[in-house]
């Protein structure tokens, strides 16, 4: 099984368009604090820019300051821009901004604090102490064949079938055959995808299916996982992957801020823009 922690990018960019002269403020996340934070000079940009707290009330935004302009979505801006998601979600529960959020000023910031407030609060709530892993599943579909040839009897039949009449084999037969593997297949995958999310729902909250990528990957799932039930969850990966050794490997990865649980669309305009 690995474990991989190097961060997931985030593509979906938002900005304000401006003059790429003007200052502005790049936003991380949104936290819950009764006071001003600074996390340090790890920000988005070449100078190491500091990262600190924007507020209203007890809701605030992990700001760094910045130019106003597009941030192209390099492996060094996005990791920029998780580092300080990662540090910050050390100590606080985040609602994660899209990769490339910029405000044109402190003031605009406030403002949204201000205006989504129930809405920001109420996320932050249901996502206290949580956080999200990934697991990918791939298989090694030789050895799934290998496997169902040994069990399912019509398979390994037609399979000595034709290789003791190799010459004479029909393409009828041969074709027959690749059916009842692929969808031999296709059910052997369900029944794994669905043994997982059950054996890995007693210990998260929730989870998200994503669209699988490649021939080989037969699950992308995301799981949110209160934060004191890390290990349980570390510890069910672990057994899974011991259970299906050699057909299955599990790529694991987080914690995240909850990116695949939390779905806030914000409308930036303003008359004067």
């Amino acid at each position: 099984m690995d474990r991989d922690l190097t961060p997931a990018p985030d593509t979906g960019t938002s900005y304000a368009e401006a003059a790429p002269a003007d200052e502005g403020k790049y936003v991380y996340c949104i936290i819950k604090t009764p006071e001003e934070r600074e996390f340090g000079p790890i920000g988005i940009g070449e100078d190491g820019n500091v990262v600190y707290t924007v507020r209203f009330q007890d809701l605030a935004a992990v700001v760094s300051d910045t130019p106003i302009r597009i941030y192209d979505p390099t492996r060094e801006n996005v990791l920029a821009h998780e580092l300080v998601n990662e540090i910050v979600m050390r100590e606080f529960t985040v609602i994660p901004m899209s990769f490339g959020t910029i405000f044109r000023t402190k003031e605009d910031i406030v403002e949204l604090l201000k205006s989504t407030y129930r809405a920001f609060d109420d996320v932050l709530e249901k996502m206290r102490d949580k956080i999200e892993f990934g697991l990918k599943v791939l298989w090694d579909r030789e050895q799934v064949i290998a496997l169902l040839e040994a069990q399912d009897e019509e398979i390994r039949r037609l399979k000595e079938e034709i290789t003791n009449n190799a010459q004479s084999s029909t393409y009828f037969a041969r074709m027959q055959l690749g059916r009842l593997i692929e969808s031999a297949l296709e059910g052997c995958a369900n029944d794994y995808v669905v043994d997982i999310h059950e054996s890995l729902k007693p210990v998260a909250v929730a989870s998200r299916s994503n669209k699988p990528i490649g021939d080989r990957m037969i699950m992308n799932a995301a799981y949110l996982v209160e934060r004191s039930r890390e290990h349980d969850f570390d510890e069910a990966v672990k057994a899974l992957s011991r259970k299906y050794e050699n057909l299955l490997s599990f790529k694991y990865t987080g914690p995240w801020p909850p990116y695949n649980f939390v779905n806030i669309k914000l409308r930036l305009e303003r008359a004067d823009a």
